[in-house]
């Protein structure tokens, strides 16, 4: 029953920041609309949240373990309660910096503790594989949910009105605390010890393995691919599609529904079929959307919109390129954590959590610079190259991992 609730208290913990962490597209573009800033410029709020990620994650994932998991997502959750009230009477670029550095700031906290209590809680490859990919699924509904609360409170000609979400999602974040202050962590969940310096050398060293480095530069391309596509679909759906910013942020929903149901069905398939046929086909299925689907959806006539019912079906196609996506991440994260032994999950997800936030960072300013540079209709074709390359990692990574269990 413990087990159960602490599986239950990561789910929800996980999804809190899912609404709060990739709000950021959202905000993107409500800062270009409302604060007047450039693409450039609106995309360093990407920066702002995944550098913090990055810088914490390397601070803090040795030792975290000493702190106690509970204590640390206890203390995120209680930053980004003042965080989302300190946007609300902020008002402004700087506040939305600063609202998304507290949000870094607490997702690498929670992150590094699911991540490792994971590990804690499940036996073999098959059932954390099925745990991790749930847990993600979970995130990426909650993301879905995002694209809706936004425009739930964003009223025509009240350009300040957007801003009632943050007291929302102030409350989300209490309630998130009150369940998980009152879930019970015995000691297995926590490691005693003071060799603070040995942590970090473990991180260190774990850099030097060759699976390491493999899997690090595979986590990196693929957050590369999706922070990109998910930061500025909603940009895309407004400039290409000329969808009303509210349609445009809904629409940009369906990305993250996809991802959820993607994420959820590999959980399934996990249990049945090996990780490297899931993720080969999907990969394949990913540049099978980018290089048919997109095109015809820049070129479709999608005419004037006033309501869902007048997008033709073309608009609705690209987002779909989730299903392919959302298994790649979850299992990636899930084969090199169970190859290795438990007590370097917490080191290793700190690498994970690091790599993630740099590829997050690149390729959203990537695709922002791209959209300036070349135009929203041709930004997302680029992400075709970083997923060729992928696709060969994967069976290094495949290779690798073999190795790793044999030896």
């Amino acid at each position: 029953m413990q087990d159960k609730a602490i599986k239950l208290s990561l789910f929800i913990n996980y999804f809190v920041f899912a609404i709060l962490l990739n709000s950021v597209g959202i905000v993107i573009l409500k800062s270009q609309n409302v604060y007047g800033v450039d693409e450039v410029a609106a995309s360093t709020l990407e920066l702002f949240k995944d550098l913090p990620i990055a810088i914490v994650s390397f601070l803090v994932a040795s030792f975290l373990p000493r702190i106690g998991y509970k204590k640390a997502m206890l203390a995120a959750l209680a930053i980004v309660t003042v965080a989302c009230i300190s946007m609300y009477f902020g008002n402004s670029f700087w506040s939305a910096k600063m609202l998304f550095a507290s949000v870094g700031v607490s997702f690498a906290l929670i992150k590094v503790s699911v991540y490792s209590v994971i590990g804690l809680v499940t036996d073999g490859e098959k059932a954390h594989n099925s745990l991790m990919s749930n847990i993600e699924g979970v995130f990426m509904f909650g993301i879905a949910l995002a694209y809706f609360l936004f425009p739930a409170f964003n009223t025509e000609g009240q350009p300040n009105a957007w801003l009632n979400v943050y007291w929302l999602l102030a409350g989300l974040s209490i309630l998130s605390f009150l369940f998980l202050y009152f879930a019970k962590f015995d000691d297995n969940y926590e490691i005693p010890g003071a060799d603070i310096k040995e942590d970090f050398m473990a991180m260190f060293r774990l850099i030097s393995r060759l699976l390491v480095i493999v899997f690090v530069i595979s986590a990196f391309l693929f957050v590369m691919i999706e922070q990109g596509i998910m930061t500025w679909l909603p940009t895309f759906n407004n400039r290409v599609l000329e969808l009303p910013e509210n349609l445009a942020i809904i629409m940009a929903s369906i990305l993250a529904i996809s991802l959820g149901i993607g994420r959820i069905m590999a959980g399934v398939l996990t249990q049945r079929v090996s990780w490297i046929i899931v993720l080969s086909g999907c990969l394949i299925g990913a540049m099978a959307m980018v290089y048919f689907v997109l095109p015809r959806a820049v070129s479709a006539d999608i005419g004037i919109v006033e309501t869902l019912a007048d997008i033709p079906a073309i608009g609705y196609a690209f987002p779909l390129v989730g299903l392919f996506i959302a298994p790649i991440y979850p299992l990636l994260n899930s084969v090199v954590l169970s190859a290795l032994p438990k007590k370097l999950h917490s080191p290793m997800s700190g690498l994970i959590i690091i790599f993630s936030a740099i590829g997050g960072t690149l390729g959203s300013r990537l695709i922002g610079i791209l959209f300036k540079e070349v135009g929203a209709e041709t930004a997302f074709s680029y992400t075709l190259i970083p997923m060729a390359i992928l696709f060969v990692m994967l069976f290094v990574l495949k290779n690798l991992t073999d190795k790793e269990k044999a030896a």
